[in-house]
């Protein structure tokens, strides 16, 4: 443990303290109610995360619309919703008052699904598209981020994150194949105006400064006109765009930024880095470590893809298993100033009580991802999402998925 110790650290994000330096990452579970209120099933996920003792928990993409949405059962924040969110938030902060819970509020854009939803876009991607949108539709859709930020706020969340990642709305906006002529495309100056304009507004309608802001951004999709590349016809790699979209967000006050890549539905691979290619994790800490040096010290950057390197026996070559391990490699990336928290996806359903354990000497208790990628086609085939391979519920959802549904024909959401 002693080497694993600044793990245990308290962080400053904001005028917040977070005990800890793990965050949960928003991990869509796609069990919400016809509603898109919380199930008790959802609850139960993440009061049993916050007794886990992890310092930071981001709620699952919330969306603030049901018209354009990417999941049947997604979580929903609009006014109906507000009572039970406040619930919500109420049995997770009652299970830890220690552990800080944000909200990411999401729209789904082109990427809603057409079977239940309305695709809408900025400038439509090939296989994708959808009904392009008005600078009247933005402004609407601004309107309800800042609506369900105003009810995030009164139902007891800690903060939000404005999610500008994995090919979402915001994502969309930003990104270079965003080239259309018109207030929100073409130029940085207009594809930075939803994210920059949208971050001041929240701000004005909830200016509690204990209310944290932040956001997650891909930091590079990985395909031609992505975020993160160098055009909109390019698929290679320029940190140029990422660097002043963080800088802009750090002066307009957020006081963290969750780094990832890669979007879902089109480079799944890297925004959930599979066992079969567990270096593609490395990108991670250089996009990190990128930000990191970026911006400000007291802005907290937080990791991503931390769940590959397990116990491990992760596949990773030139390399010992000690060194590589999620715990060890972590603490060695808080050290060396790659980021300031570690973000726990797949590992926070194969074991909620990472954190716990870890401060408690129990590490050889510690129950580590498999990289199955199980609960992946879970979400994929629109099944209620969970760890295959250490909850028996989640492993019977698999079988009856498979059963009704098929097996897997595609490797993207």
């Amino acid at each position: 443990m002693d080497n694993t110790k600044k793990l245990l650290d308290q962080i400053k994000i904001g005028p917040r303290t977070a005990q800890n330096r793990f965050f949960i990452q928003a991990m869509e579970c796609n069990a919400e109610d016809e509603s898109g209120n919380p199930s008790e099933k959802t609850t139960q996920r993440y009061v049993e995360l916050a007794k886990g003792g992890a310092g930071l928990i981001s709620l699952e993409a919330i969306t603030v619309t049901r018209e354009s949405r990417a999941r049947d059962n997604q979580l929903t924040i609009m006014p109906p919703n507000e009572t039970a969110l406040k619930e919500f938030c109420r049995r997770v902060h009652e299970a830890n008052p220690k552990t800080l819970l944000v909200f990411q509020l999401t729209h789904s854009g082109e990427i809603s699904n057409p079977e239940f939803s309305k695709r809408v876009t900025p400038n439509p991607l090939p296989g994708y598209g959808g009904e392009l949108l008005t600078e009247e539709d933005v402004e609407r859709i601004m309107d309800s981020f800042v609506t369900a930020a105003e009810i995030a706020y009164r139902a007891g969340a800690d903060g939000i994150d404005m999610k500008l990642s994995h090919g979402y709305l915001g994502c969309q906006m930003i990104r270079p194949h965003n080239d259309r002529d018109w207030k929100y495309g073409g130029s940085w100056e207009n594809r930075s105006r939803f994210a920059f304009e949208l971050i001041e507004r929240i701000r004005k309608a909830v200016p509690d400064e204990n209310f944290l802001i932040g956001s997650k951004i891909s930091a590079w999709e990985g395909f031609p006109g992505g975020f993160g590349t160098e055009g909109p016809h390019s698929p290679i790699m320029d940190m140029t765009e990422v660097i002043k979209l963080v800088k802009g967000l750090e002066e307009r006050g957020a006081s963290f930024i969750i780094q990832s890549a890669g979007s879902p539905s089109i480079t799944v691979s890297l925004t959930q880095v599979d066992r079969h290619i567990p270096y593609y994790a490395y990108l991670h800490q250089y996009w990190a470590k990128e930000i990191r040096k970026a911006l400000k010290p007291e802005t907290v950057v937080i990791g991503s893809n931390f769940s590959p390197f397990g116990s491990g026996k992760n596949g990773l070559c030139a390399v010992t298993p000690e060194e590589s391990n999620l715990l060890n490699y972590g603490t060695w990336c808080l050290n060396d100033n790659v980021c300031d928290m570690i973000g726990l996806g797949r590992q926070s359903f194969a074991d909620p009580y990472l954190p716990a354990k870890l401060a408690e000497g129990k590490e050889d208790e510690i129950k580590y991802c498999l990289l199955c990628d199980r609960c992946l086609e879970l979400l994929i085939q629109q099944s209620k999402v969970g760890c295959c391979a250490y909850d028996k519920s989640a492993h019977e959802e698999l079988v009856r998925t498979r059963k009704e549904k098929g097996n897997l024909t595609i490797h993207h959401t």
